[in-house]
């Protein structure tokens, strides 16, 4: 109990910035945008603002959580943006063109996802390549892809089982949240359980030192990229379930921009080694909830990035040793002058 409660607390304290943040903009909601806080059950299900922000923050958290496996390995995967538009193509085209069960598009989507994410990591762990080059390569081609899938047309289908996963409920809260609250878990259990977090962390602080001693590197590669492929594929079948379509050209775009910053934003560092799987879905949930406030003080989409960035700057140099080390000297200073 004592080693859980202290976990718990280190958790929190890695997160504190990010949770700060996200706390501070709760506040600000809570003054200054009327019934930001108001709930309403109906028919059986929560209907509210920080409702919103849950359900769709949850696509941008899962594929964080994959996100966060592979920047912990020193590693980035720019093409979980295409994927979400790939696995949307596979399970629209199958339902609408092919007749097939729900269930057989989804896990048709789900393994094609993870077969490319598979690809991502062939290319880092066998062949060598950068992980920013590889994952581009499939950036670049993968909406092609889905092009290719859907026709070059957008493909509607009409399933109300799988229309479920992005419109449904489970527990009165929707679908998305309960996938991200499962994902979460499972990557949790893997990883804080079994050795595979401390092969991940080795691997991402000391490749050469971690194969010395018997890491087998190119296993966890393949295994982290696979897993982004993965999280990715889930998020294009709740995208492509909650507009009943796939849209090749604008589905999950620049999802994986997203993605890193709510890695950054919860703690994790873009060099590998430690990684938070909670402070990516803090950062996540934040990005979507300061995006959720600026909407609704009537600031333009075309302005909102200018902000958004500005939260993202100030998080990280909240976080960055250095400059929490001369804040620590401008204290001390202060104190000792007269």
């Amino acid at each position: 109990m004592k080693h859980l409660a202290g976990s718990i607390l280190s958790t929190l304290a890695s997160v504190r910035w990010a949770l700060l943040a996200f706390a501070l903009l709760l506040i600000f909601n809570m003054v200054f945008t009327p019934g930001f806080f108001d709930l309403q059950v109906r028919d059986g299900r929560l209907y509210g603002t920080p409702v919103d922000i849950l359900n769709h923050g949850s696509k941008v958290a899962i594929v964080a959580v994959g996100m966060t496996l592979v920047i912990a390995t020193a590693g980035v995967d720019l093409s979980v943006g295409a994927l979400v538009a790939i696995a949307g193509a596979v399970a629209a085209t199958l339902l609408a063109d092919r007749g097939a069960p729900w269930y057989v598009a989804i896990a048709s989507a789900l393994i094609v996802a993870t077969l490319f994410g598979l690809w991502n990591g062939a290319l880092i762990a066998f062949l060598r390549l950068q992980p920013i080059v590889a994952t581009l390569i499939l950036m670049v081609a993968g909406r092609g892809v889905a092009q290719l899938i859907t026709g070059g047309s957008i493909t509607t289908y009409e399933d109300p089982r799988m229309t479920w996963f992005g419109n449904g409920s489970l527990f009165g809260l929707p679908v998305p949240v309960t996938l991200l609250a499962l994902v979460a878990l499972a990557c949790a259990v893997a990883t804080r359980r079994t050795p595979l977090g401390l092969f991940i962390e080795s691997v991402g602080d000391n490749q050469p030192a971690s194969r010395l001693a018997g890491v087998p590197d190119r296993a966890v590669r393949l295994c982290v990229y696979a897993f982004s492929g993965l999280c990715a594929g889930m998020a294009g079948i709740i995208e492509c379930s909650y507009i009943k379509a796939a849209d090749a050209n604008n589905a999950g775009q620049l999802l994986e921009l997203d993605a890193i910053l709510a890695v950054v934003i919860g703690g994790t560092s873009l060099m590998g080694g430690r990684f938070l799987l909670v402070g990516s879905i803090v950062g996540a949930l934040l990005m979507q909830t300061l995006t959720k406030t600026l909407y609704m003080q009537d600031v333009s989409s075309d302005i909102a990035p200018a902000p958004k960035a500005a939260v993202v700057i100030l998080v990280c140099l909240l976080q960055s040793p250095v400059v929490r080390e001369r804040l620590v000297r401008m204290r001390q200073s202060r104190r000792e002058a007269p």
